[in-house]
């Protein structure tokens, strides 16, 4: 998948600011247009996998086109860019895993989820998405 940005300009002494329209909120920055970019990736991972945990959904990606049309995206001082995001981080499909852990720590571990009134598994992800 690949998302428009919307990269302005930086100077000596600005940095690039980047905007994902088709996220509302989803920005970043960087001293350098490389590194704008770069952060925009890690931007819009970050808010796609908070949206999911909210159970929200995720708008699909903009013909650039129809972005550049738009009023508040026109003029020169705007520069258009692609981030390509990996469609793996949708995937809200289950899958099984092996893991190790001393008895005594999984002993404290379905102790835990018991009184959470969650199975393992599903505590283990609670605890993994709230850290």
């Amino acid at each position: 998948m690949r998302y428009p940005i919307v990269i302005e300009h930086g100077t000596d002494t600005t940095a690039y600011g980047v905007i994902v329209p088709d996220l509302p909120g989803c920005c970043s920055a960087g001293d350098t247009l490389d590194e704008a970019i770069t952060n925009a990736l890690e931007a819009i991972a970050l808010w796609i996998e908070t949206a999911l945990d909210d159970g929200q959904s995720i708008r699909q990606p903009s013909a650039l086109e129809e972005l550049r049309a738009l009023s508040e995206w026109r003029g020169p001082e705007w520069i258009w860019g692609f981030v390509q995001v990996d469609p793996a981080i949708f995937d809200e499909k289950a899958e099984r895993v092996n893991i190790t852990l001393p008895r005594r720590v999984l002993a404290r571990l379905d102790s835990r989820a018991k009184e959470a009134g969650e199975t393992r598994s599903g505590f283990i992800a609670k605890l993994a998405i709230s850290a």
